[in-house]
């Protein structure tokens, strides 16, 4: 075998040359096999593409119905509670004039859709065009096949022009509300003119009353009321000391009471005895009473025997008419 030390430099300057001029081996068939390897990653890639964006699921068809399609695109997703559920694959305009979105929703999210459900395009200040879904009632029948709904519009930007129309107009009543001969500047003038009358020598009574004289008159007034105030309070006293001191009112009448009550308790023994003689004079009553009654029938017996004896001498002067009257003398 020849060394690298053997061989002449020239012929050493000459071996890559020959190197590369040297046919490869199955050339043709290694690049056959490269364009198919590079087309089969191609084809792999769309097809997982495809997948990944469910191209092979099955889908159902819905249709919306909106007067202007601006903003919305091909591709574009349906949203429900914020997850993708369906995607928009065609856009067209129908005989009406009115623009048709055909969504593709799959099968697996097609129950979120309901007959009563609500579609609505939204347009938002910052960011893109949105179609978001709502279903109120999941008890509801679910949406059919092939099924048309109104779209309703929520255009953020629409109201752009009103609301710069209504700032520019309470920008100009800020601006008269804040001028120099506005309602505001003299109410501010007259709260100033206020604040120095306060902090001036009549003070807050003297802008009440409107003048200095008026405020010293009240001023005059309440130290009159304050002397008489006080004279009330030192005839109180006096008062109060005449009444409930030691020689006043309420203790001479304390000894009129203690006195009159004596007085009572004596009359109240008094009374009693005159109880006790009226009971006496009562008992004494009843027996002359009940003696009037024996007295009345004795007197009864009396009379009658009277009679007897009267009938008895009328009796004897007709049969003994010589004989002399007779007088009887009742006790």
């Amino acid at each position: 075998m020849t060394s690298e030390r053997d061989t002449p430099p020239a012929r050493q300057a000459l071996m890559p040359e020959e190197a590369l001029l040297r046919p490869v081996a199955h050339l043709r068939l290694k690049a056959f096999a490269l364009l198919v390897l590079t087309l089969l990653l191609v084809v792999g890639s769309a097809v997982y593409l495809l997948y990944a964006r469910g191209a092979f699921e099955p889908t159902q068809r819905l249709v919306l119905k909106a007067d202007d399609s601006e903003g919305v695109v091909v591709g574009m997703d349906m949203t429900f509670s914020g997850f993708p559920i369906g995607r928009v694959r065609r856009i067209e305009l129908a005989e009406d004039g009115t623009a048709r979105i055909l969504i593709d929703v799959p099968r697996k999210d097609a129950h979120w859709l309901r007959e009563s459900s609500v579609f609505t395009l939204v347009r938002g200040v910052v960011g893109g065009t949105g179609i978001r879904a709502y279903t109120g009632i999941m008890s509801d029948p679910p949406l059919q096949e092939g099924a048309e709904r109104p779209v309703l519009r929520g255009d953020a930007t629409a109201e752009i022009p009103q609301l710069m129309a209504s700032a520019r107009e309470l920008l100009g009543n800020l601006t008269a509300l804040t001028g120099a001969d506005s309602a505001l500047g003299a109410s501010l003038g007259n709260v100033r003119t206020l604040t120095e009358r306060l902090q001036g020598p009549g003070g807050a009574l003297g802008v009440l009353m409107g003048g200095q004289e008026d405020a010293q008159k009240i001023v005059q007034t309440l130290d009159r009321t304050n002397a008489l105030l006080a004279r009330i309070d030192r005839m109180a006293a006096r008062a109060d000391e005449q009444v409930f001191g030691a020689d006043g009112v309420v203790h001479e009448t304390r000894a009129t009471v203690v006195e009159l009550r004596r007085l009572l308790a004596d009359a109240r023994a008094s009374l009693t005895k005159v109880d006790a003689v009226l009971a006496e004079a009562q008992a004494v009553g009843a027996n002359v009473r009940e003696g009037t009654a024996d007295l009345g029938a004795l007197r009864a017996d009396v009379e009658a025997s009277l009679r007897k004896v009267d009938s008895l001498v009328d009796d004897i002067n007709r049969r003994w008419p010589f004989a002399r009257e007779k007088e009887i003398v009742l006790p």
